[in-house]
């Protein structure tokens, strides 16, 4: 129906706009998807700007494998900012923290590769004087995030805690300065917090691993439901030989992965990145998936996990569960 004093021609050219419009954009869409199934397409990768996840995508951010037409589109993101769009399902690839996965657990499935594990170490409390456990327990501890492992396992080791979240990088010279009597630190900075003149308070991994015989789950890929299972697959395995051309090839992906250690050394960087890019990385093993779900299960013992989450249902895509 024509508006008064509306030109009648104009009207059913501006009616009809929108209309044009959505028929364009879910023709466009549509195609994308048929794309997109059919194993094409440019996909986005959520990894954190650190020295391990730099090695295991070197591959795929190069060129360096054939990924059989498939694109990648890297995004460089702290690891709690990984997990809040993870929230959202914005990336197809994200790396997410385990402690975070069941809260996206309805829209990600985990890759059976690209773990980070502790084995027998882990994220470090530290101080900057010497002090006991109970009197470091009754600090505020800085950490680097709700949504990350290291606060699930603080939490599963010292119980409620008064904490506080500082990015991830700026932990270790606060404690350092004093601005903080103890914090929590992750990355190359359990490497280098000797040379910043800190006292170790306790590492988690060493903790966890003497309590359960296991590794500590920390980190893992995960690949968004909505892509069906056969993408899902493709995807994962693009990750997967991206990963093994870095351990077979490590020369590049090392030198490569050093731009991303805010200054380590050579030799630093090379112990950091063996650390939590070996063949875990390429399968969590049964014994890495059974202290995934311990992980979860503590979690939801204490309250940190929703009660929901069936723990036993957990697919790895890949692993052939």
């Amino acid at each position: 129906m024509v508006g008064s004093g509306t030109n009648p021609g104009q009207s059913v050219v501006y009616s009809l706009l929108p209309c044009t419009i959505r028929e364009a954009r879910n023709f466009l869409f549509g195609l994308c998807r048929r794309h997109m199934d059919d194993g094409m397409g440019v996909y986005r990768v959520g990894h954190s700007p650190d020295p391990d996840d730099a090695f295991m995508f070197h591959a795929m951010t190069t060129g360096a494998i054939d990924t059989g037409g498939r694109k990648y589109d890297h995004v460089l993101l702290d690891i709690e900012t990984l997990n809040k769009h993870a929230l959202l399902g914005e990336y197809e690839v994200s790396a997410v923290s385990i402690h975070s996965y069941p809260e996206i657990s309805d829209k990600y499935h985990l890759m059976n590769c690209g773990a980070s594990m502790g084995e027998g170490y882990g994220p470090m409390l530290i101080s900057n004087r010497e002090i006991s456990i109970e009197e470091a327990k009754n600090s505020k501890i800085a950490i680097p995030g709700l949504g990350t492992s290291a606060y699930l396992a603080l939490r599963l080791a010292w119980g409620d805690v008064d904490v506080e979240v500082i990015p991830f990088d700026e932990i270790l010279p606060a404690v350092s300065k004093g601005r903080y009597d103890v914090g929590l630190i992750i990355h190359e900075g359990q490497l280098t917090w000797k040379s910043e003149g800190v006292k170790l308070v306790m590492d988690l991994g060493v903790w966890w691993n003497e309590r359960t015989g296991l590794p500590l789950p920390l980190g893992g890929n995960v690949v968004r439901k909505d892509l069906g299972m056969g993408l899902c697959e493709l995807l994962t395995k693009d990750v997967r030989n991206s990963i093994e051309h870095s351990l077979a090839n490590p020369s590049a992906a090392l030198e490569f992965a050093k731009a991303w250690g805010r200054g380590i050394d050579d030799d630093t960087n090379r112990e950091f990145v063996g650390m939590y890019v070996n063949e875990r990385t390429l399968d969590y093993g049964e014994d890495g998936r059974e202290a995934i779900r311990l992980f979860l299960k503590e979690g939801q013992r204490i309250g940190m996990v929703r009660e929901t989450l069936d723990v036993d249902s957990i697919k790895f895509v890949g692993s052939g569960e």
